[in-house]
This record gives structure tokens, sequence and C-alpha cells, in this order.
């Protein structure tokens, strides 16, 4: 019986890379918050009608399928960091890429998990990985220009920054937050003190 998934199961003279990782991303939205670790390419397999192994011509390796996921998922949200933070500096800038960030995990639980995974900085196949990866890093880094930062502090803030919000996020998609107080005050508070530290960082 084919699973149950997002996509509809490809005929097998229509398997393609882009097909297999369609699929894959199916089964990650699919999956939750655990999607992405609960991908296999048997899942894979069965809900494309193939044998697991006609799946490694197109995709190498589940560790490959899963940074093919990555790069799609990369790209949103690289389209929603610029869009929230066009227009936008400094204080402004930071509430809105942070925003931006929670917003697309409550809204893709399942592919959020791979905008974590990071690329090998010495491979050469994870080349284009690294610059999807880099390209989120450097529309963080504009959005925390207008706090007249030093190029040094730059990458500090950048992480704090990362750091903060997908802590937060993953407690709370883990369901970790159990008070009833209003999560989304929680999460401006949080914001508030990274505006209050990068502030500091500008600073110093």
């Amino acid at each position: 019986m084919t699973p149950r998934t997002g996509v509809a199961p490809v005929p097998r003279a229509g398997l393609s890379r882009d097909a297999v990782v369609r699929i894959a991303l199916g089964i990650v939205d699919d999956g939750g918050p655990s999607g992405l670790a609960d991908l296999t390419l048997a899942k894979v397999a069965a809900t494309a009608g193939v044998a697991t192994p006609s799946l490694y011509k197109h995709v190498g390796s589940l560790a490959r399928l899963r940074q093919h996921v990555a790069l799609v998922v990369l790209a949103e949200v690289t389209a929603a960091s610029a869009a929230a933070t066009v227009g936008r500096s400094g204080p402004d800038a930071l509430r809105a890429l942070a925003h931006a960030w929670r917003d697309y995990a409550h809204a893709h639980p399942g592919r959020y998990a791979a905008v974590q995974l990071a690329p090998d900085p010495d491979a050469p196949e994870d080349a284009e990985h690294r610059h999807a990866a880099a390209r989120v890093v450097e529309i963080a880094a504009a959005a925390l220009r207008g706090f007249g930062l030093p190029d040094e502090r730059t990458i500090d803030a950048v992480r704090s920054v990362r750091a903060g919000v997908h802590g937060f996020v993953a407690l709370e998609l883990a369901g970790g937050f159990r008070l009833p107080q209003d999560l989304d005050r929680s999460f401006d508070a949080l914001v508030d003190m990274l505006v209050a530290g990068i502030t500091a960082l500008g600073d110093d």
C-alpha cells in the first residue's frame, strides 16, 4: 500500500531528482517537526512505487536527499527573510527577521529542521549547500547593519540571533513551553533582549 503523503505517487517513467525531492518534501511536511528525522529512502521509494535502489541514481544517498531538501528550504527561508526585511533597518529589521523565521517554522515545522543541516566547509559536493546557507547569513547580516556593528562583531550578532530564535522555536515546536502565559509575548520579550544585546555590541 502506498503511504499517504502530500505528494501523489510518481510513475516510474517520470522519476527524476526533482520528483524524488518533491516526494521527500511531502513526507517531511506530513511528519511535522520530526518529519526530516523520519525521512527514509524506503518511504520515498514506496511513495514513488519503485524499489529503494532505484533512487540512488537520482539522489545518491539519504544524506544527499536531505541536502536537496535543505536547498529547497533555504531558498524559501531566504525569500521570506528578504521580503520581511526589505526597507527596514536596525531594531525594526531584526524584529521582522525574527518573526519571519518563527512564522516559517510554524507554517512548515517539518521543513524547518532542514535549516539546521550544516554543509561540509571543505567538501566540493557541498558547494551549492554552502552558497544557499550563506545567502541566509548575508540577509541576516544586512538586517543587522543598521546597528552600526564593527565588521568583526557581525558574525557574533548573526549567531546570537540565530541561536536565540532557533532555541525558542525548537522548544515551542517540541511542546516545551507548557505554562499558560502567552507565547507571543514571550517571543517578543526574547526579541527585545536580542535588540538590546546587539545594540550593546555596537557600543563596545
